[in-house]
């Protein structure tokens, strides 16, 4: 792996190989001193246009527990609010002898630019740009819906005939296009419900079922069901009338929460506008894997820092924590 863009660069068997990394990833969370050598003498930047507080510190975490020094570069109070552009920051970094850098930026393709620029020769991952795509957050979405499913059985399987229903501001959100390619290569169907509003005009080829309707979806009893947050930043207009209309009818309340199979896994990338896309029971539930969502975050970007900066391949994934030893 050179660089991660986006989850349609993805195949089939390159995504079960990365999950199968960061099912070696959590073992090695369990240990007494949850450390790998891996990567020392490495360096990866964390390089944020935008704020975050989940991603930047679950890559940072990732980083730092295989053993690499982190950089965390901030575009609040750094050159580039004096104008700096992306060239001359990526050529600082370069000059600083990053290795691998984790980019957020408000602009869709960024990561890409970075990547194909030759201004830095560095492992490029993109950790959110624009409204284009969010690899990570897709991989450790897979990654929990698996575990769930799966439990010590997980590895080397797909998703296969699992059904999931994303449910929200499609329209802006990275994470639910980037979910929508990679559950698919795993072979999960995939049924996206918003307001019209919130549904991307073009999804023609996107392999999907649009739906308008929550209770309907809710009734067809989905194995996941994913909360998208309602991205206020990023609407300019009026998409929807208001707060309580849009939790009346597109908020997964309690009434819709016990509808819904015992099984079912509620989902959500966070952070939650908990009371408008989620009740804070749906949240707090059995049923929800928010907050494993966050811990497996960090395994699988591990693999994915793993796998970028030391050249092993997604093939016997099982052997890296033995092979690698303590630090």
């Amino acid at each position: 792996m050179r660089h991660l863009l986006s989850t349609k660069d993805l195949g089939r068997e390159e995504a079960i190989g990365i999950l199968d990394v960061a099912e070696d990833m959590a073992e090695v969370a369990g240990r007494e001193v949850p450390r790998l050598p891996a990567l020392r003498g490495r360096t990866v930047v964390n390089l944020f246009y935008e704020d975050s507080t989940r991603t930047r510190i679950s890559f940072e975490a990732a980083a730092k527990r295989l053993s690499a020094d982190v950089i965390n570069f901030s575009a609040k109070g750094s050159s580039v609010s004096k104008g700096e552009s992306l060239k001359d920051t990526a050529q600082t970094l370069a000059a600083m002898g990053a290795d691998a850098v984790i980019v957020r930026h408000p602009a869709s393709g960024a990561p890409q630019v970075l990547a194909d620029s030759g201004w830095i020769d560095a492992g490029i991952v993109n950790a959110g740009d624009g409204t284009h795509e969010h690899p990570t957050q897709a991989l450790l979405d897979a990654f929990t819906i698996r575990k769930r499913l799966y439990g010590a059985e997980a590895r080397g399987r797909g998703l296969d005939g699992t059904r999931v229903t994303i449910v929200g501001d499609i329209l802006h959100s990275r994470v639910a296009r980037s979910n929508v390619w990679l559950l698919t290569a795993l072979g999960a169907s995939v049924s996206l419900v918003a307001p019209a509003t919130l549904m991307p005009v073009s999804i023609d080829d996107w392999p999907v079922s649009p739906g308008y309707d929550l209770d309907r979806a809710v009734d067809d009893a989905p194995d996941v069901i994913m909360m998208l947050r309602i991205q206020e930043e990023r609407m300019h207009a009026a998409f929807f009338p208001n707060a309580r209309e849009y939790s009346r009818q597109w908020g997964l309340d309690d009434e819709r929460m016990s509808r819904l199979p015992a099984d079912s896994m509620v989902m959500h990338p966070g952070p939650m506008n908990r009371g408008l896309e989620i009740s804070a029971s749906a949240a707090d539930s059995t049923r929800s894997t928010v907050r494993e969502q966050v811990a497996n975050g960090v395994s699988v970007r591990m693999a994915v820092l793993y796998l970028l900066l030391s050249g092993a391949q997604t093939t016997g994934a099982q052997e890296i924590a033995s092979r690698e030893g303590g630090a």
